[in-house]
């Protein structure tokens, strides 16, 4: 597999210094047209979403609640067709381009093209999602837009590369003969890796769920095989003898975050946001966000050691009441109207104890019973306030606590290693696509097996370098 061509020529692009000698290069816009139909009269209702992870995708399999709600006004939508490439000037330089399956409705930010000539679409599918590729685009983004996140931090940006500068672009341009012998090729070993990877996601999440039947079973049941008795609750289920079961708001206070428009997140003391608690069960000592917040506000929103943090609000009532701990007080800080503070006003409960408590699935299955959405799943403090906690005596808490640490720890090393090895795979499938794009490798003669195709597990371009959030919004 690893044969070469006789000889190269120069190229000179970020991605690709060169190609084999009889390969054309080509600009962009001399190997694609680019479709303008507009859905007016509307030919489509079939709205079509373009995302890095997904690819070309109808809108109700989009994963995720980010980027916008669809139009409901169809003609203000263009027409792609089936196997045409469209490109997300807005988000292409975090992996926002793809070939399409589907005739149907796109925003006005995707370019749809289709070739001049007799060209491979799928050949032109693995350059443009191509992490390599994509990032050589960065310097075309002309004009800059910082984005407000749910929490208030402005992270994302998204600069619009006009077709001024993407139809320039130099592409290499193989024999077709040779272009479907490469899409061939990479569909099968791609399909292979990605087999590999999806079943390292599949490890991943049985110990994740091992993990959280060993603290569900250990916060209700405790260590020492206890005679049980009915908790009169029916998602907790039976529990210890001698524990008890009390509503949060008996001991607790609440106050819902700070709210405040965008220019008050530019700079500033710390700023807990949403994503700060959704991801974590302990708060990050260090928090990325920033709010100018007065010395009254740092007061009433103040991040103390020993609070509990919950998501408030949310698109997914699963992302709604996801807990987080503080370990020690953040100086000044505030926190996200996003987020609700709960304030212990008695040493009843063990923060660390707390820490896997509010991860079981009775919490998840308490609040989602007793939720009421509408728009968005909203978490009140009058429901806090009557979520049930297991109280066991004070020694068994941080008995349970040291316990579930060490497990914990046990469960983050092993899914750390197979997250690495999928890291791997992920770079080799990155390393073998360019490389046999740009002809470093030369598949010409490989007999392709039968195979099964499977599609990406994981994403294929990381948003994570870009700092760009997906957005289906149409420009004014």
């Amino acid at each position: 597999m690893n044969k070469a061509y006789t000889s190269y020529a120069p190229i000179n692009q970020k991605w690709a210094k060169q190609i084999p000698s009889h390969w054309d290069a080509k600009r962009m816009k001399a190997v694609f047209a680019m479709r303008k139909e507009r859905n007016k009269p509307i030919v489509t209702e079939n709205i079509l979403s373009l995302t890095a992870k997904q690819g070309v995708v109808p809108y109700a399999e989009k994963e995720g609640t980010g980027g916008n709600k669809p139009k409901s006004d169809f003609t203000q939508y263009n027409v792609c067709h089936e196997n045409d490439l469209l490109v997300n000037c807005m988000n292409v330089v975090s992996g926002a381009a793809g070939v399409s399956r589907y005739y149907g409705a796109i925003s006005p930010v995707y370019y749809a093209f289709y070739p001049h000539k007799n060209e491979n679409i799928w050949y032109y599918h693995y350059i443009f999602r191509l992490l390599p590729f994509q990032r050589s685009l960065v310097g075309l983004g002309k004009g800059i837009l910082m984005h407000e996140s749910e929490d208030g931090t402005l992270t994302s940006v998204r600069m619009r590369i006009s077709m001024d500068y993407l139809g320039n672009v130099l592409l290499p341009v193989p024999p077709r003969s040779e272009q479907d012998q490469i899409v061939r090729f990479l569909d099968w070993k791609v399909s292979g890796i990605n087999k590999l990877i999806s079943i390292k996601c599949k490890q991943i999440k049985a110990l994740e769920e091992q993990e959280r039947r060993i603290v569900s079973d250990s916060v209700l049941h405790g260590l020492h095989g206890s005679p049980l008795k009915d908790s009169s609750n029916r998602w907790i289920g039976k529990i210890p003898t001698d524990w008890d079961v009390v509503k949060l708001g008996r001991f607790c206070s609440f106050q819902n975050g700070i709210s405040e428009s965008g220019d008050f997140f530019t700079s500033g003391t710390p700023f807990v946001g949403y994503g700060d608690v959704y991801r974590h069960l302990e708060l990050p000592k260090t928090v990325s966000g920033v709010a100018q917040a007065n010395e009254q506000q740092q007061e009433v929103f103040s991040v103390r050691k020993g609070d509990i943090f919950f998501t408030r609000t949310s698109e997914n009532i699963e992302e709604v009441g996801m807990a987080a701990v503080c370990k020690q007080t953040i100086d000044k800080a505030v926190f996200s109207g996003f987020v609700i503070r709960c304030r212990p006003r008695t040493a009843l409960v063990d923060i660390d104890y707390m820490k896997y408590y509010l991860q079981i699935p009775a919490i998840r299955n308490h609040f989602s019973s007793m939720m009421n959405i509408v728009i968005r799943a909203s978490l009140g403090q009058n429901l806090l306030k009557q979520m049930p906690v297991v109280i066991p005596p004070m020694d068994e808490q941080k008995e349970l606590a040291t316990y579930l640490d060490k497990q914990h720890e046990k469960y983050v090393a092993l899914i750390e290693t197979i997250r690495q090895e999928i890291a791997a795979l992920d770079e080799f499938k990155t390393r073998l696509i360019s490389d046999v794009v740009t002809g470093k490798i030369d598949v010409r003669g490989i007999e392709i097996p039968d195979y099964e195709y499977v599609a990406d597990e994981i994403d294929t371009a990381s948003n994570e370098d870009a700092n760009i959030e997906e957005t289906d919004e149409q420009e004014e």
